[in-house]
């Protein structure tokens, strides 16, 4: 690992691959996601000095619990390969599976951990389409982590937040977009600032953006590879607190 003052330069001008890295980040999606929407933004810390990893899992097929059995195989081995700490990033219910998976196991050299628009209390949105019948099964077998009435069995999943966790959230609320009713405050069309928060993260920020967005706006990449560098975002950073 390099020094701050080091990473602090690299950080402005991009490291090149040839160059020690930084470590190994391991890249999840959201609900109904693909590995290759986290392509932009591994292509990103790549270029900051970084290893990725962008891990597929079935969201909508299989329970929190049966997705963890299956990705803990594949990330131990990443881990057992990597060249430094490994890191972790999650957009949406990608966060709430990482969270899941630390609780269970975690790498030996765990580094930082950054979530975007995670609904670490539920969404509001998975709410609703849960309150109607012929929606329900658009959830799948995510359901139960989704919303925001959870049983302790899920909640049991997550265990506590011991070790470097930064929150991006999303704040995109423009007068008539789809669901805006159904939210009291900021939110990025899918999941409210509030719900996004954790009292143990190390930092929460917020970004002008909507939930998809999150994953793919350059602003949304620099505050995650300045938090997997540095451990706090930037100062001049946006920081709103429920």
């Amino acid at each position: 690992m390099q020094d701050r003052t080091n990473a602090s330069a690299s950080d402005r001008a991009g490291v090149s691959r040839n160059e020690h890295t930084r470590g190994t980040v391991i890249l999840l999606h959201g609900f109904v996601g693909l590995p290759i929407m986290s392509r932009p933004q591994a292509r990103m810390l790549r270029r900051a000095g970084f290893e990725t990893r962008e891990l597929g899992y079935d969201s909508w097929g299989k329970s929190l619990a049966q997705i963890c059995d299956r990705l803990l195989p594949r990330i131990a081995r990443i881990a057992e390969r990597s060249d430094g700490p490994v890191h972790f990033v999650g957009h949406s219910m990608g966060g709430l599976v990482i969270r899941a998976l630390l609780s269970r196991w975690r790498p030996v050299d765990l580094g930082h951990v950054v979530m975007l628009g995670t609904p670490n209390a539920g969404s509001e949105v998975a709410d609703f389409v849960d309150s109607w019948a012929v929606l329900r099964p658009i959830l799948g077998q995510a359901g139960p982590a989704l919303v925001t009435r959870r049983s302790m069995t899920v909640e049991k999943l997550f265990g506590p937040i011991d070790y470097s966790l930064g929150i991006i959230a999303g704040d995109w609320n423009l007068p008539g977009t789809p669901f805006s009713r159904l939210f009291d405050g900021a939110h990025d069309g899918k999941v409210s600032v509030a719900s996004t928060w954790l009292p143990e993260a190390a930092d929460h920020i917020v970004l002008p953006l909507p939930h998809t967005l999150l994953l793919y706006h350059r602003d949304a990449h620099s505050a995650a590879r300045h938090f997997l560098i540095h451990g706090r975002f930037a100062e001049d950073a946006q920081r709103d607190y429920p």
